[in-house]
């Protein structure tokens, strides 16, 4: 894995030997078949790849088709600068902003670690899906 700033922007890049147990971890075949995870952009968008090698971000809540959006990966050349201030961390919004969450720094957001993002992705993508199927009650009385 390497990470740190691009510019603007903070990107996690894992390598060719961590995709599948990363992509397995986030459960990212059951919200977005036939792609894996390559990185995390900004913390806030996975770096996704197709089974055509296609690359594209998506939130991380929800993972849906409807909000992939294309992305070229830096090339060889690109060199990450390191911020150990959160290297090893992600920032995550505790109420994702897709259930109404605020998106600014504040009680709403917290850094965790790899693992503890990982749970909360597939949860969240899980509470999504199951809100998804439920029927929309009539409206009135």
């Amino acid at each position: 894995m390497t990470e740190g700033w691009l510019g603007d922007d903070y990107l996690i890049l894992f390598d060719e030997t961590e995709i599948a147990s990363v992509s397995e971890s986030y459960a990212i075949s059951q919200f977005l078949p036939d792609h894996q995870v390559v990185g995390l952009f900004g913390w806030d968008d996975f770096i996704v790849r197709d089974s055509g090698g296609k690359t594209s971000t998506v939130p991380t809540v929800p993972v849906t088709t409807k909000y992939l959006s294309p992305y070229v990966l830096p090339t060889g050349g690109a060199h990450l600068n390191p911020d150990d201030r959160v290297l090893g961390k992600i920032k995550w919004y505790v109420q994702p902003v897709a259930f109404g969450g605020d998106m600014n720094l504040g009680s709403n957001a917290a850094w965790m670690d790899h693992a503890k993002h990982q749970q909360l992705v597939r949860y969240w993508n899980e509470l999504y899906l199951s809100a998804k199927k439920q029927p929309i009650p009539p409206a009135g009385p």
